[in-house]
């Protein structure tokens, strides 16, 4: 049974930082692609960053350009587990956090893409 879990959101100031970290058990995480995306009550699930499969030591990463230069999206395989460096937060990047992954060659910023989902963890900046 394939499990996502997110952790390490919570409350903070405007210019704190955050790292939001997403588990993966029932399957082998370096073979799959994964995603973050945020929501925010009423609105659509929106795309922050993903990162590829890893292929020798590099990888490939994507952001949205709302959060390029201040998130970072880095995984560990050897932990099953990838990471979001959140920086510089700011009150408009307060939403559930979900990580989703898919076992596809290429990342993809579609939601609809992603296979497996995580329950979600939420981000409040105050200002």
């Amino acid at each position: 049974q394939v499990q996502l879990v997110e952790s390490g959101g919570g409350l903070v100031q405007a210019g704190d930082s955050l790292r939001l970290s997403c588990a993966a058990s029932g399957l082998t995480f370096s073979t799959y692609i994964v995603g973050w995306f945020r929501q925010t009550p009423g609105t659509e699930r929106e795309f922050v960053a993903a990162i590829s499969l890893t292929g020798s030591s590099t990888y490939y990463a994507d952001y949205a350009d709302s959060v390029n230069g201040r998130f970072t999206i880095s995984r560990d395989n050897a932990k099953n587990t990838v990471y979001l460096q959140m920086n510089s937060l700011k009150p408009e990047d307060t939403a559930v956090y979900y990580c989703a992954t898919d076992r596809r060659a290429y990342i993809t910023r579609t939601s609809g893409l992603y296979h497996y989902w995580g329950q979600g963890t939420q981000v409040t900046v105050s200002s």
